[in-house]
């Protein structure tokens, strides 16, 4: 059975959500995973600091290293990758979860607004990667995961959220590059998708527009991460996976254990057929 036991993971954005059902994932095999993420204290509709989550990876059988990181910060960014290595002895694994978001018009997309989904998801998905980028080539199967849409030029994607999908696409391009800059450095560089909404503290912030019910649990995204992040490096790169077609190749036809509701329709994600 394929394993991350002893593996390096320097999550994004892991307090909540994918990101932390990602790391737990790999907690489950006894990996070590850095949690970087900005939330030191519980927000009333987002749940979940860096240090509960650490918790949760702790009693999940992995190591956590909590460390506050904003990666817009590049010195931010320097130091917990520094903090990161010193503590397990490198980085094997990178997963470019954080992620800002407005679905928002031109008119109604406030500049700040515009340059913070920049920063988080552009910038910062760059930023981490170049960071960690030393540790990676001295990895046995370094792997840079990215969650973000297969890329597209179909106006319907753009249209109604132009800011925030530049911005997912932005972060899309950056695997599209690296897949061909690290290809002989054996490091992987794909990106992952669900293909149906997920359900996390992020989907209330967008006004309840979206039930639950017709949302996936974020463990059929963390299950698909897992089955990419232990598949050989070189063999296993410059892809666009969908959570659904990762399973599908795992051998997983049976979905219905990840509904939040079995009984409610679901309903797919942007940027999916």
């Amino acid at each position: 059975m394929r394993s991350l036991k002893g593996k390096t993971l320097f999550i994004t954005g892991a307090s909540r959500g994918i990101g932390k059902a990602i790391a737990l994932r790999a907690a489950g095999d006894g990996a070590n995973v850095v949690i970087a993420a900005k939330t030191v204290e519980s927000h009333p509709k987002l749940p979940g600091t860096i240090y509960s989550a650490a918790a949760e990876i702790e009693a999940a059988g992995g190591k956590a290293l909590p460390l506050v990181v904003d990666v817009r910060d590049e010195a931010s960014v320097a130091d917990a990758v520094a903090q990161a290595a010193e503590a397990f002895g490198g980085i094997d694994i990178v997963v470019n979860n954080a992620s800002a978001i407005n679905l928002t018009g031109t008119a109604d997309t406030p500049m700040k607004r515009y340059d913070l989904m920049m920063s988080v998801n552009v910038r910062g998905t760059f930023a981490v990667t170049q960071a960690c980028l030393p540790f990676l080539r001295l990895a046995a199967n370094p792997h840079i995961l990215t969650l973000s849409p297969p890329p597209s030029l179909d106006p319907r994607w753009f249209a109604g959220h132009v800011a925030y999908t530049i911005s997912k696409m932005g972060m899309s391009l950056c695997v599209l590059g690296w897949a061909g800059e690290f290809r002989e450095a054996g490091i992987a560089a794909n990106a992952l998708w669900p293909r149906t909404v997920i359900d996390t503290a992020a989907l209330a912030m967008l006004g309840g527009a979206i039930k639950p019910g017709h949302c996936r649990t974020p463990d059929v995204v963390a299950d698909a991460a897992h089955a990419i992040l232990t598949r050989p490096s070189r063999a296993c790169t410059g892809n666009f996976f969908i959570d659904e077609q990762v399973l599908a190749e795992e051998g997983v036809s049976d979905l219905s254990a990840y509904a939040v509701d079995p009984a409610g329709t679901l309903l797919p994600d942007l940027f999916v057929e």
